[in-house]
């Protein structure tokens, strides 16, 4: 077996804002394994300023090269040595399923192409008058559930927003899910929550920012809105401290992304983990290439099996103005795939 690793840069047709700063172009990748006669692909990549190994370039590059070096000496992929590092152990299981299994990473309705995943659509922050655009073109091409980030304008603009949503759509007509980004001070968290909490809202991701386990641990104690956690799991890798942290915090949901929260090895032991606690998840991705995107849908189907019922966030593959073909197809709300058609 031997590799090729690529580096490759991808440009967003818009730009993407969250509450730590705003996105223009997003830098991967690419490992290319093969035995000779058959190969696989997978995607590395880590966000700046927030994955645990989201180091600079050359050091990156140096540990993937050793990654890769291991795996095609051995077989095997050292998952115990890689937990620091998820962005490049989710590459890793991605090419090797690949080499292995071809198009189909795992054998599920989803991978066949026979059913679809249903997906929340997302909106970016931004203006006030960018983001109501997006919203209403995701409401017009049939979401059913919506997912708003917040945190970046005023928030009384962005409660106007939700209001919005909520004037036009029942809960039932129309699931919406907010993300903070930890972008609220504890001190004003609770207070927010509750004026959000009028509007039926499903559930916010990461009201304040991570490291802060008494204080998230009280808000969801107090939130009259379902908690979900995701910046919070970042760097947890050990599965001792994952069920440590789930026991201290007591999140309603878990929300898990294979590039920051452990490889879908990690991902399996969260989910786990989650389940024996009574706490929900769900999977989505972390603004990769359409590479990354398709192992992601293809895990989240094997993980949960078919006829998934709560949506996934898989809907990040339009961002990007040179992504790599994949024949990923969203019909209203729900991301379908026709492997028949994979190039690799």
């Amino acid at each position: 077996m031997f590799f090729n690793i690529k580096q490759k840069i991808l440009h967003f047709k818009q730009p993407a804002g969250t509450s730590r700063g705003v996105y223009t172009t997003r830098k991967i990748w690419l490992i290319h394994l093969s035995d000779g006669t058959r190969e696989g692909i997978g995607e590395c990549a880590p966000l700046p300023d927030l994955s645990c190994d989201a180091l600079p370039d050359e050091v990156y590059e140096s540990k993937l090269n050793s990654f890769c070096q291991h795996l095609c000496q051995t077989g095997d992929i050292d998952v115990d040595t890689l937990r620091p590092y998820p962005s490049m152990l989710f590459g890793l299981e991605t090419a090797l399923l690949n080499l292995r299994n071809g198009n189909q990473l795992f054998d599920t309705a989803f991978s066949r192409g026979e059913e679809g995943i249903p997906i929340n659509g997302l909106v970016w922050m931004g203006r006030y008058d960018e983001m109501l655009q997006r919203m209403e073109e995701k409401l017009e091409k049939g979401f059913r559930c919506v997912k708003l980030k917040i945190g970046a304008i005023d928030f009384e603009q962005e409660l106007d927003l939700v209001k919005r949503i909520r004037d036009r759509f029942s809960f039932h007509e129309v699931e919406l899910r907010l993300d903070a980004n930890g972008a609220f001070k504890f001190e004003e968290a609770l207070y927010k929550l509750e004026l959000l909490s009028q509007y039926a809202i499903h559930s916010i991701e990461q009201p304040i920012r991570q490291g802060q386990w008494a204080y998230m641990a009280e808000l969801c104690r107090e939130s009259p809105l379902p908690i979900a956690l995701d910046e919070e799991l970042i760097g947890v890798n050990d599965p001792e401290m994952k069920g440590h942290l789930l026991n201290v915090i007591k999140p309603r949901y878990i929300i898990l992304k294979p590039s920051l929260h452990g490889g879908m090895e990690g991902c399996r032991e969260w989910i786990a983990a989650a389940k024996e606690r009574g706490i929900g998840s769900w999977i989505t991705s972390a603004l990769e290439s359409n590479i990354g995107l398709n192992a992601i849908a293809q895990f989240a189907s094997d993980v949960y099996g078919p006829h998934i019922r709560l949506p996934q966030g898989l809907g990040t593959g339009q961002l990007f103005t040179d992504n790599i073909p994949m024949p990923l197809t969203i019909i209203k709300d729900n991301l379908f795939l026709d492997n028949k058609n994979i190039r690799t």
